[in-house]
């Protein structure tokens, strides 16, 4: 429940900057690339602290998650472009997939348990 809250904080405050830009006229690739730079300290430690309940993930972990995050979701962007060309429209539909595949990222990679490898 907390990263759905969290998630959907995170997810409106990065929707808006990357509408902001497509509105401003930056094209999209670059629009992700700036929401994804702005967002990472404001998510590392929403994430890190309401949904993982505080556990340290290194902050060059969650940077190289969202390198990960970025290329997954511009690639999916890409695939729901040729069926959705408005670019509003398409991350709004590539971001509930972004979402499920950042939390797996986080649990597994960022955020896990001192005592898992």
């Amino acid at each position: 429940m907390r990263f759905l809250f969290v998630g959907a904080l995170n997810t409106l405050f990065g929707y808006a900057v990357f509408a902001a830009q497509v509105l401003a006229g930056i094209p999209p690739g670059p629009a992700l690339i700036g929401t994804y730079v702005v967002g990472v300290i404001f998510n590392y430690f929403t994430t890190g602290r309401l949904v993982f309940s505080g556990h340290d993930g290194t902050l060059a972990r969650f940077i190289l998650a969202y390198v990960v995050i970025y290329f997954f979701n511009l690639g999916l962007f890409t695939v729901v472009s040729w069926a959705v060309p408005n670019a509003l429209i398409n991350q709004a539909l590539c971001v509930p997939v972004v979402a499920v595949f950042s939390f797996l990222l986080f649990k597994r990679f960022v955020f896990r348990d001192r005592g898992q490898p």
